[in-house]
């Protein structure tokens, strides 16, 4: 694809932006913003990963996913600042869905260690844990505040901490979980997930764009039980004091 193809695509823009100013939406500015941002952030990481693929260097391969790492606790983070500590608790959960999905997939030489390999998938990991881990941040808050009266009861009735908020914390496990379970039902169905698709299109064998997609959706199933169910029992020690009383929501991290 050349850079004039890629400028025709923009007609793709227009239309949600025509469409945003005729309904009164309101959606045009986010939505330019978006795709300059988009447009701006992944031609420098394309010709940043050519370079490190390139280089075939472990240093720039490990400073990458730190970047990634980085980005998605930032991103994160926001939905969940009524938890004392959260920062530390994403990259923890971040660093320990990396450190598992590839010594797995190193470990037993279904990948090869290239940048190749490693930084596209530990991108798909980062990010789907980040997504998973701000839909458990919103949920788990949300219970919290609904719940607060009855977490409160448990402990005045002696209960401890994990008994006054582990309906709360496994409702919030599993409701952000639903959507890539459910969405793993219907692939090949309903959709073609996308790296299947760009590998179709950049010509492999359907066969083999169905194998590696298989491994990506297996990753992606770990990712995202891992991230909810590790975040939330790092995160609920957070929400009582040394007097296992829950603590009163603020702003502070």
């Amino acid at each position: 694809m050349s850079y004039l193809t890629l400028a025709l695509a923009l007609i793709f823009v227009l239309i949600p932006i025509l469409l945003s100013k005729t309904l009164n939406l309101g959606l045009e500015k986010d939505t330019i913003v978006a795709v300059i941002r988009s447009t701006i952030q992944l031609l420098a990481v394309g010709y940043v990963l050519q370079f490190v693929f390139d280089s075939e260097s472990m240093i720039f391969i490990i400073l990458m996913i730190m970047l990634m790492i980085f980005a998605a606790t930032h991103n994160a983070r926001k939905k969940g600042v009524t938890i004392k500590g959260i920062t530390w608790k994403l990259v923890s959960t971040y660093v320990f869905i990396e450190v598992l999905t590839q010594s797995i997939l190193l470990g037993f030489h279904i990948i090869p260690p290239t940048a190749q390999y490693i930084i596209p998938i530990s991108g798909m990991m980062i990010g789907n844990s980040m997504v998973l881990s701000i839909l458990f941040l919103n949920r788990f808050t949300a219970e919290i505040d609904t719940h607060q009266d009855k977490a409160e009861l448990i402990l005045s009735l002696g209960g401890t901490p994990k008994q006054a908020i582990h309906k709360q914390l496994i409702t919030s496990i599993q409701a952000s979980t639903i959507p890539t379970i459910e969405s793993q039902k219907t692939i090949g169905l309903v959709q073609l997930p996308g790296m299947m698709s760009g590998q179709i299109i950049a010509g492999a064998d359907p066969i083999q764009a169905v194998q590696f997609q298989l491994l990506i959706l297996f990753l992606v199933l770990t990712s995202a039980v891992v991230t909810s169910a590790m975040l939330g029992f790092l995160s609920y020690p957070s929400l009582f004091n040394n007097r296992m009383q829950l603590l009163k929501n603020d702003k502070n991290t």
